[in-house]
Order: C-alpha cells, then sequence, then structure tokens
C-alpha cells in the first residue's frame, strides 16, 4: 500500500521554487510531543513537549517552549517566520539564551488517526547543535507505527543525502 505522506525538502536543498504549503497557526498552536528526533540534545530525555502560542494578535511572532526530562528542563525562546521560506521560522532564546538561534522548517504535516496529528521538523546545524528532525504528535501516546515508518520513508524518499542519514538515526523518546 502506497503511502499518503508527503513532505518537501528543506529549502536549502530545494533545486526550484516549491509551491510549499505551511501549516496554518491555527493548526500549529498548541502543545506538540516530540516522540522521535535525531538530535542528540534528546537522547537522555523523556516526555518533550514543545508548545506554541502566538505572542500578539497579528500572528506572526510565535512564543516557543520546549520541555524535556524527568525533571522539568526548558528551552524558550521566539519563533519569528523567514522572509521568503513560508514554511519556515527563525528561533531566538530568551532570558540567557538570548545568544543562541536556529532556523527550523515544517517539512509536512497531516493527520493521523481521530485527532491527532503530526508535523516533521528540519533544524539547520547552529551553534550549538547539529542539523536535526523530529517528528511531532499531537498525542503524548504518539503516531501509530505505520505512520512513522510512512513518514521516515517519506524523508529518504526526498533523496537528500543529509536527510535520509538524519532519517536513519532517529530514535523513539519516550512518554509517560
Amino acid at each position: 500500500m502506497a503511502s499518503n505522506i508527503e513532505l518537501c525538502c528543506p529549502r536549502i536543498y530545494a533545486k526550484q521554487a516549491e509551491n510549499r504549503v505551511p501549516p496554518t497557526n491555527e493548526f500549529l498552536m498548541g502543545t506538540w510531543h516530540v516522540t522521535h528526533s535525531s538530535l542528540p540534545l534528546w537522547k537522555d530525555k523523556r516526555n518533550v513537549n514543545i508548545t506554541y502560542k502566538e505572542i500578539d494578535s497579528s500572528g506572526v511572532k510565535i512564543d516557543d517552549l520546549a520541555v524535556g526530562s524527568d525533571k522539568i528542563k526548558s528551552i524558550n525562546g521566539v519563533d519569528t517566520p523567514t522572509p521568503g521560506n513560508p514554511c519556515a521560522w527563525d528561533w531566538r532564546g530568551k532570558g540567557w539564551l538570548k545568544i543562541a538561534s536556529s532556523h527550523w522548517e515544517c517539512l509536512g504535516f497531516g493527520h493521523a488517526d481521530g485527532n491527532n496529528k503530526w508535523a516533521v521538523t528540519y533544524f539547520a546545524k547552529s551553534l550549538f547543535t547539529p542539523a536535526g528532525m523530529d517528528i511531532y504528535s499531537w498525542d503524548k501516546q504518539g503516531l501509530p507505527q505505520s505512520t512513522v515508518d510512512d513518514i521516515i520513508q517519506a524523508l529518504k524518499g526526498l533523496e537528500i543525502e543529509e536527510i535520509t542519514n538524519l532519517a536513519d538515526t532517529m530514535f523513539e523518546i519516550p512518554q509517560n
């Protein structure tokens, strides 16, 4: 059976302008559970979630709070849309993390089963982290394994060496 998962490659690999469809703010806002990742930052964590909230009524800037581990550890920042790339944001840390910044893109998103939503994000290499990818689930229990498998196959199907390598190194993040 063919997968219905469609993903875009990160803009740095796009050979031509793609008709990229970004997730709406309505789709994105709320708490997502990071169920799979290739980022070493999450390797020894559990219960990782990211909450997106609009900062003001313009819907342009988004407050971004990532939490992970048994003990509360958080990373707080602001996401600003990347000019010229409707599926990308530039993140800047808050507080003592203000010196940190990163660029991330939504490679794809959709619905798995029932009300469960999914999204795949790509993070460009930054001063503090290597490039990486996350799979998000709206449901803390995660996605059906078939959906995860389809997402990973779709990532490999982009036929971009870096993306294939990142897909091969994805690990499950425990949720309890």
